[in-house]
C-alpha cells in the first residue's frame, strides 16, 4: 500500500440549525458524508479511454461497466473496462476481495486516488456498486463535458450507519410510470439510498396486476377524479389511472437490483382497500358497493375476517412474493376504521367464535393470518405502527410514523424498526412558506430539519440496535404530477441520506450545504425537477424597509434596477433595503463565486397584494395548500385553504388611500374524508344569493365593508377574479375574508387580495 501524507482527517460536529455563512475549506463533493476519508497532496487526471481493470468475477464487471456507462452519459469520458486477467497494471482498478478482513463489510468500501492510479475494493458487490458511487461524485463536481477529469487524492474507508435507507413511494394515490420509477430508483441509488417502499394499493387505486383477481387492476385501477377534473371537454367522464403489469414489475425490480435497491412493496389491509371492494365487493365489511374513490383522508371501507377473503388476500400475497424477493412484505394495517366491523353482524360472530375481546383484537388476529402466510414462504411481515395494537405479530418489524413514540416502544419491546415518522419525515409537508411551493401540507419540514433527524434519539443503547433505519414517506395525494414528486423529494432526500449513511459527527451546516451545490448541478444535469427552496432569496417587510434572506444561510447578490444579479452586483450585508420608489428588486444566492439559486424577484408596490399563503388562518385547524383542478391544461393555482373554516385575515392592512379590493378566488371539490372530525367544520355565513358571496369585513366580527357574489365565478372551474369598492373605513384595519353559502362543497378559496387606491 502507498504510504501517504495526509493533512486532514476530516471529522466536523453536526449543527442541526442554520449558522451566518461561511467560506467552508474545500471539500470533496461527496453526498452523504464517509465515516473516514483523508485528503493527500496531489491529484489523479482521468482521461478519455483510460482502462479500467475489474477483479472479482461478473457482478463486479457487471458494476464496473454500470459506472463507465453513467460516466459517460454525465461527462462524456470513456473507459475501456476488462477483467484483469494477463493484463499490465491499469490507472483505474475495480476489486472485489471477500476474504480481506481490512475492508469494512456490507456495503462498506475502501477507495484510494493518488496521482497514478485509483483503487476501489471491497468485500461484496454492493460495497463495490457503493464505492463506485462515491468515484462517480468525484468525478462529476462538474456536469460538463471533458476528456480529462482532475480528481484530487484521497483515501476514504466507508460504511453506512443505518441498513434501511428508504423512501416510500405512493403510486395509489397517483400512478407514476414505469420509465419514472426507474429514474427515481436511480437517485436513490446515487444517494447510496437502498430501499424503495413502495405503496401499491389505497382506496384511490390499486397499481398491481394480480392474475388470479384480474379485476383488482380491470376496475380498481381507475377512478373518476373530483371536481372539474373529472369531466373532459366533450362532457364525458375522465378515467384516470394505470397499473403495472407483472412484466412491468419484474424489469423495475431487476432494473433495482441492479443498483442495490431493494423494493418493498406494500399492499395496505385491512384499511385502505375501498379499490379492492369496489372491484370485489364481496370483500368489504358492509353491504355497499363502493367506487374506487377520489377522496382523500381516512376511510371506512374495510374487508370482512371471513376465510374467503383471507384466502384470496393470500393469493394477492403469494404473486406478489412471486414478483419481489424482498426479505420483508409490507401489509400496511394503518388507519383501519372499525365502524364498519362494529355494525355488521357477521363480523361480530366471527370475533365470538375466535374469543376475541374487541375489534382491535381482530385485526391482531388478521394481520397474525398473513403473518403465517409470509412466513411459511421464508418473508418476513412489515407494518405501520398500528399492527402492534390488540396483540400484533411478536416478530413483526414496525414501520413507526404516528410520530417517533411508536418505534420507541417497539424497539424496547425486541421488534426491528424502521422510523417513518410524521411529520418528521413526511415529505408531503412543505419545505418553504414561498408563494410558489406547490401543494402539500405548510407545516414546514426544511432541509435543516431532515439533515438533523436522528434515528434513534430518545432510544438507550439497548432499543437502538433493533433500529433498521429510517426512510421518508412521499404521500402523492397532493403530488399530482412526478415534477412534483421530485420537488418534494430532492434536495430533501440527499440530507436524509447524510443522516442516515454517516456518522453522527458529521460535517456541519454550512459544509453540507457547499457539498450541496454540485448535487444541484447533477441534479439539474439528469432532468430532475430539484427544489430550490432552500437557495430562494426570500424578501421580508420591516419597519425599516425590505430585508433578505435564504434558508440555507449564503451570500446573496441583488439590483434594484430590475436587472439579473451577477459577480459584480451588491452583496447583501444585513439590515434592510430603502430601494427607491417603483424599484425592481433581484436578488440571488451565490458561492465560490457563481450563482447558486434561482433569481428572485419583488415588483414594486407588494405591500398592498398578498397571495393566500401570506394571509393568516382564522382558526387555522386543518390548513392544506391545495392545487386547483383546473384547468386542464396548464398550470393550476395553488391555495392554502382550512378545510374546516376556510377564513383568511389581512392583519395590519395598508388600507390609507385604499378604496377598492380585488379578490381572485377558486373552487375546489370538497373531496376529504374527515370521519369523525367533519363535526369540525364551521358552518358558513348564510347567503344573500343563491351562489354565495366573498365577504369583507373590519375584522371577523365587525362591519362588512364588501360583498362580491360569486355567481359568475360559480360559472369558472379555474381562477376568477371578483372586484368591489370598500363601503366605509375600515378601523380594525385587519380584513377578513370568508365565503357564505350552504353546506361546504364546493370549497371556495382565495388566490391572492389586491387594495387599490382611489382612482
Amino acid at each position: 500500500m502507498r504510504r501517504w501524507s495526509v493533512f486532514g482527517v476530516l471529522f466536523v460536529a453536526a449543527c442541526s440549525t442554520n449558522p451566518p455563512a461561511r467560506a467552508p475549506a474545500p471539500l470533496p463533493p461527496l453526498l452523504p458524508w464517509p465515516a473516514r476519508i483523508e485528503v493527500g497532496h496531489g491529484h489523479f487526471v482521468l482521461r478519455d479511454g483510460a482502462r479500467l481493470d475489474v477483479a472479482g468475477g461478473d457482478e463486479a464487471l457487471g458494476i464496473a461497466r454500470a459506472f463507465s456507462t453513467r460516466l459517460a452519459r454525465d461527462r462524456g469520458l470513456h473507459l475501456d473496462v476488462a477483467a484483469t486477467a494477463g493484463r499490465e497494471a491499469a490507472p483505474l482498478v475495480f476489486e472485489l476481495r471477500s476474504d480481506d478482513a481490512t475492508l469494512p463489510e456490507g456495503e462498506g468500501y475502501r477507495l484510494v486516488v493518488d496521482g497514478a492510479h485509483v483503487e476501489l475494493a471491497a468485500r461484496e458487490p454492493r460495497g463495490l456498486f457503493r464505492g463506485g458511487t462515491t468515484l462517480w461524485q468525484l468525478l462529476t463536481a462538474q456536469m460538463t463535458a471533458s476528456n480529462a477529469i482532475d480528481v484530487a487524492a484521497v483515501r476514504i474507508e466507508d460504511r453506512p450507519r443505518f441498513e434501511w435507507r428508504g423512501a416510500m413511494l405512493d403510486s395509489a394515490r397517483h400512478f407514476q410510470s414505469p420509465e419514472f420509477i426507474k429514474r427515481f430508483i436511480d437517485e436513490l441509488a446515487l444517494l447510496k439510498l437502498d430501499v424503495l417502499h413502495w405503496h401499491l394499493t389505497d382506496d384511490q387505486g390499486w397499481r398491481i396486476q394480480i392474475k388470479r383477481h384480474p379485476r383488482l387492476t380491470e376496475v380498481g385501477a381507475w377512478r373518476r377524479p373530483a371536481g372539474a377534473a373529472g369531466t373532459d371537454a366533450n362532457g364525458m367522464p375522465v378515467r384516470y389511472g394505470g397499473f403495472y403489469t407483472q412484466d412491468e414489475v419484474r424489469d423495475i425490480v431487476r432494473y433495482a437490483a441492479e443498483r442495490y435497491v431493494t423494493i418493498v412493496p406494500e399492499i395496505d389491509m385491512p384499511g385502505h382497500m375501498q379499490a379492492a371492494i369496489a372491484a370485489y365487493p364481496e370483500l368489504g365489511a358492509s353491504a355497499d358497493e363502493p367506487v374506487v374513490s377520489a377522496d382523500w383522508g381516512v376511510h371506512s371501507y374495510i374487508l370482512n375476517v371471513d376465510e374467503s377473503t383471507i384466502a384470496f388476500m393470500q393469493d394477492v400475497l403469494d404473486e406478489v412474493i412471486e414478483l419481489f424477493p424482498s426479505k420483508y412484505i409490507h401489509i400496511g394495517g394503518d388507519e383501519a376504521v372499525k365502524d364498519q366491523w362494529k355494525a355488521s353482524s357477521g363480523v361480530q360472530a366471527r370475533m365470538r367464535e375466535l374469543g376475541l375481546a374487541d375489534e382491535a383484537a381482530l385485526q391482531g388476529w388478521f394481520i397474525a393470518r398473513m403473518r403465517e402466510h409470509l412466513a411459511a414462504r421464508g418473508r418476513r411481515l412489515v407494518g405501520w405502527d398500528e399492527i402492534l395494537e390488540g396483540g400484533g405479530p411478536a416478530d413483526a418489524a414496525v414501520m413507526s410514523w404516528r410520530g417517533t413514540k411508536g418505534g420507541i416502544d417497539a424497539a424496547k419491546a425486541g421488534h426491528p424498526v424502521v422510523m417513518a415518522p410524521s411529520p418528521d419525515l413526511y415529505f408531503d409537508h412543505l419545505q418553504s412558506d414561498a408563494a410558489d411551493e406547490p401543494s402539500g401540507r405548510p407545516d414546514l419540514r426544511t432541509l435543516a430539519d431532515i439533515v438533523a433527524f436522528d434515528a434513534t434519539a430518545g432510544m438507550d443503547a439497548g432499543a437502538a440496535v433493533r433500529v433498521l433505519g429510517a426512510q421518508a414517506n412521499l404521500w402523492t395525494e397532493h403530488m399530482r404530477t412526478t415534477a412534483m414528486v421530485e420537488h418534494a423529494a430532492f434536495p430533501r432526500l440527499a440530507a436524509l441520506a447524510e443522516a442516515l449513511w454517516s456518522p453522527r459527527e458529521a460535517p456541519d451546516w454550512s459544509r453540507f450545504v457547499a457539498r450541496l451545490v454540485p448535487q444541484m448541478e447533477r441534479w439539474r444535469a439528469h432532468g430532475i425537477a430539484a427544489a430550490q427552496s432552500a437557495f430562494e432569496v426570500r424578501f421580508s417587510d420591516t419597519a425599516q424597509g425590505i430585508a433578505l434572506s435564504n434558508q440555507v444561510g449564503l451570500p446573496m447578490r441583488y439590483t434594484l434596477d430590475g436587472r439579473d444579479p451577477d459577480a459584480r452586483a451588491a452583496i447583501y450585508a444585513g439590515g434592510a433595503l430603502t430601494p427607491p420608489a417603483g424599484a425592481r428588486i433581484r436578488a440571488a444566492t451565490w458561492l465560490d463565486g457563481r450563482r447558486v439559486g434561482d433569481i428572485a424577484a419583488r415588483l414594486p408596490d407588494t405591500a398592498h397584494r398578498r397571495a393566500s399563503s401570506e394571509l393568516a388562518q382564522c382558526t387555522g385547524k386543518l390548513v392544506l395548500r391545495l392545487e386547483d383542478d383546473a384547468p386542464t391544461q396548464g398550470p393550476r393555482a395553488f391555495y392554502d385553504v382550512d378545510l374546516f373554516d376556510p377564513c383568511w385575515i389581512w392583519p395590519h392592512a395598508p388600507l390609507d388611500d385604499v378604496a377598492r379590493i380585488r379578490v381572485a378566488v377558486g373552487q375546489l371539490p370538497y373531496n376529504f374524508q374527515l370521519y369523525k372530525d367533519v363535526a369540525n367544520i364551521v358552518p358558513r355565513p348564510a347567503p344573500a344569493t343563491a351562489a354565495g358571496e366573498l365577504l369583507v369585513r373590519d375584522g371577523c366580527a365587525g362591519p362588512l365593508l364588501a360583498s362580491l357574489p360569486l355567481d359568475r365565478a360559480r360559472m369558472n372551474p379555474a381562477v376568477s377574479v371578483l372586484e368591489a369598492q370598500l363601503s366605509q373605513r375600515p378601523r380594525a384595519r385587519d380584513l377578513c375574508l370568508l365565503f357564505s353559502g350552504e353546506g361546504h362543497d364546493p370549497l371556495w378559496a382565495i388566490d391572492t387580495v389586491e387594495l387599490l387606491p382611489t382612482p
